[in-house]
């Protein structure tokens, strides 16, 4: 048996275990052959030398991110014991941009990340995951960030208008108010980037447009930043009928979650199909999330894993 002590004299223990050690026992559940005890401001590890050594390195890239970051969750743990962070971990550039009322809005788990860094490198990204992953979230942000740099000249978000379980038709008003409300994750978004008077003037100057996939039809987005979102409800000509929209200097971001495709059984996703065809092809970036991206309360990870 082999014994190291690991000195945490200058990390925050609340943060770095949890209060009442909740974040240590999950560490000792993934390392289960070693024998984790801490005291004070000192980590003894008892085991065999090779699996101490890995657990070094994964403890110290725990320490890492709580330099970098002020924060480590269960999720963020998990994520670092499972992959490899180091080289995440040392692109600082996690800030997208400065929210409204200062709010930094912020890449938060490695797959966010990858889709910030993939989108700099490529003009065609998909993000696909289940709720509460951010994918949408992070790709406005990446549009405002793009709008406000000047890279781009207008941001176009778009959805299906599928109705999950619901009938559109029997909702009061004209065609945009019966929409709004299926729009409003997108507006949600946007409130939390940008003030209020200026997102109103954006909208009204058509510099941000809101509108479903069928309005994409017959127009070329050039210089522009768009996101397909709940791409999953797009049908297999609707998907190529908006991917042949890109013009130039445009920046294409399509999110979806495979798992709730709310198209008559018979129809096949233009998610699944455009995967299948576009995987490889240069240029087209892929981005898969999973519950260990989740960022809404600790119960969606769990709904997710029991709907798997």
């Amino acid at each position: 048996m082999n014994e190291i002590i690991i000195d945490l004299e200058k990390i925050d223990l609340v943060v770095l275990f949890g209060s009442n050690n909740r974040k240590l026992y999950k560490i000792r559940e993934y390392f289960p052959d070693l024998k984790l005890v801490a005291r004070g401001n000192k980590l003894k590890v008892i085991g065999n030398k090779d699996k101490i050594l890995f657990f070094e390195n994964k403890f110290q890239s725990f320490i890492d991110h709580i330099y970098q970051y002020n924060r480590l969750t269960i999720n963020q743990i998990e994520r670092l014991i499972m992959e490899d962070e180091k080289k995440v971990l040392e692109n600082k550039d996690d800030v997208i941009l400065h929210g409204t009322d200062g709010k930094l809005i912020k890449a938060r788990t490695v797959n966010q990340r990858k889709i910030v860094s993939n989108i700099r490198k490529n003009d065609l990204l998909f993000a696909i995951g289940p709720a509460g992953t951010g994918k949408t979230y992070t790709a406005v942000a990446l549009s405002v960030k793009a709008l406000k740099s000047k890279e781009v000249k207008r941001i176009i978000l778009t959805r299906p208008a599928v109705e999950a379980g619901e009938n559109l038709g029997f909702l009061p008003g004209d065609l945009k108010e019966k929409l709004d409300p299926y729009m409003q994750p997108l507006y949600d978004a946007l409130i939390d980037m940008l003030p209020s008077e200026k997102l109103k003037d954006y909208l009204e100057q058509g510099i941000i447009q809101i509108a479903p996939l069928a309005f994409m039809r017959g127009r070329t987005l050039d210089k522009a930043f768009v996101i397909l979102d709940e791409a999953q409800n797009a049908t297999e000509s609707q998907m190529k009928m908006f991917l042949t929209r890109m013009g130039m200097s445009a920046k294409f971001v399509i999110t979806g979650d495979e798992t709730q495709i709310d198209l008559p059984s018979k129809q096949k996703s233009g998610l699944v199909q455009a995967k299948e065809k576009l995987e490889k092809i240069e240029g087209v970036s892929f981005v898969f999330l999973d519950e260990k991206d989740v960022i809404r309360h600790k119960l969606v990870k769990k709904i997710i894993k029991a709907y798997k």
